[in-house]
Parts: C-alpha cells; structure tokens; sequence
C-alpha cells in the first residue's frame, strides 16, 4: 500500500492542492514507508486501499459543511469504509453508531435504518475524518502516532481557515483536543462526550447536535443537512433501538 500513490490518485482537486505540501515532509515519508513495510509483510490493513481517502473524495473542501471526528478505522473484516463511525453496508451496526442513531432519534425523530453506511451525509457535506486512516486487522491503534495524526490535524486546520461556517462535532476527550486547531469565532463547535456505550450517557444522548448543526447552518445561509439516511438495498426493516 503506497499511500502517495493513493493520495495523488483519490484526494478530489480542492484537497489536492491545499494538502500537496504535506506529501514531501519527513513526517508523511516515514508514515509513507511504516504502511509500505507493513503491506510487504502481509500484514492485513483496513480500510481497502481503494477506500483510503473515502472522508476527502466524497467531501471535497469547498463542501464541507460538518465535521465529526473519529479516532482510527474499525479492525474486522470488512467494516471499515474509510468513514468514520460508517460501515460498509450489510455489516452489523456497531454500537457508538446505534448510539448516534439513538441520539438522531431522540432529537429529530428520525427512526435508524438496519445499515450504519453514512455515505449520504459525506455526500451532502459532512466529512467523515479518522484522525488516523488505517489500522491493522484486530489490532486498534497499531497505525496510531505514526504520523497520519499529523496530515488529519492539517486537513481540519484548512477546513477552519479555507471555510465559513462550519459545524465541528467533536465527540469524546480525543477529538476535543482538535478545537485547539479550529477559529470558533467563525465556526461553530459542539462538544459531548463520545457515543460509545461506555460513555454516552455522560452527555451524547441528549447533546442534540443534529438539531443545533442544522440550525446554524441554515443562519448562516446553508442548506441543513438530511440526517435521514436511505433505505439499503435489500429492503430490511428498520432497526430497533436497544441500548
């Protein structure tokens, strides 16, 4: 897995040129051949490679209307979308993402789909970003402090400088730390405590997030975002809500 190659072959225009620099820092070239030297000792690296840059390529910069921020891609087979919290369409819904689903319940009513894949927000403005964009097969972390920490931070500090009026969710003591690259005076951020079941009851369930997002961007003249995700393919009922 070259991840220059992957860069140059699936960051969208906008993000190209606003993060090209990055490709030629001793950061990004020992990241570079950590994920290389990993590839050729067969380790198994989650998302595809073709799914690497999924939170960019769906969400150019000038589109970017919402931020969540996540922590690394999920390790089991064939999870890992390159979005995060998503998952690849007919995989089981894992549970901080029932816990967002729970929380879009109980603020605007939207009742869960049976699939936890959230292309269509990433489609209409909401960029999906792990701070780290690859991970070992059931080994969490494993990538993590090797420099993609480094490119996520620069890519949140140009949305912060290069767009108006966006909405950053940050979710949990991690992601948090991200408001540190964010001008508030022209952004809005919403804090809470992560969605996963360990912690959601210390503040996601109840942040209404969804609702507030919303209600920003339509005062600063932006559309809202359809929090409603699509029916998947095969027709499955809606899944109940269990926490």
């Amino acid at each position: 897995m070259n991840i220059s190659d992957l860069a140059h072959q699936q960051l969208p225009p906008h993000w190209f040129a606003s993060l090209k620099e990055e490709f030629y820092k001793p950061y990004w070239l020992e990241l570079k051949e950590f994920v290389l030297q990993r590839s050729v000792l067969n380790s198994i690296i989650y998302p595809p490679e073709e799914l690497l840059f999924a939170a960019f390529g769906h969400t150019d910069l000038p589109d970017v209307r919402v931020v969540i921020v996540g922590q690394d891609p999920y390790h089991s087979r064939d999870q890992a979308n390159g979005l995060c919290f998503s998952v690849a369409g007919k995989q089981a819904i894992p549970p901080s993402l029932r816990n967002i689903f729970a929380e879009l319940h109980n603020d605007l009513g939207i009742s869960p789909r049976s699939h936890g894949c959230l292309k269509a927000w990433a489609r209409q403005g909401v960029f999906l970003v792990n701070t780290v964009l690859t991970v070992e097969e059931k080994d969490p972390g494993s990538h993590a402090k090797r420099g993609w920490e480094s490119f996520t931070d620069k890519a949140i500090e140009t949305i912060s400088s290069e767009c108006s009026a966006v909405v950053f969710m940050l979710w949990g003591a991690y992601a948090e730390k991200k408001s540190l690259l964010i001008d508030e005076s022209k952004h809005l951020i919403l804090r809470a405590s992560h969605p996963s079941p360990l912690s959601a009851y210390r503040g996601f369930l109840g942040c209404q997030h969804f609702s507030l997002a919303n209600d920003f961007l339509q005062s600063s003249e932006y559309p809202p975002i359809n929090w409603q995700l699509d029916s998947n393919t095969n027709g499955s009922p809606q899944i109940a809500l269990a926490l």
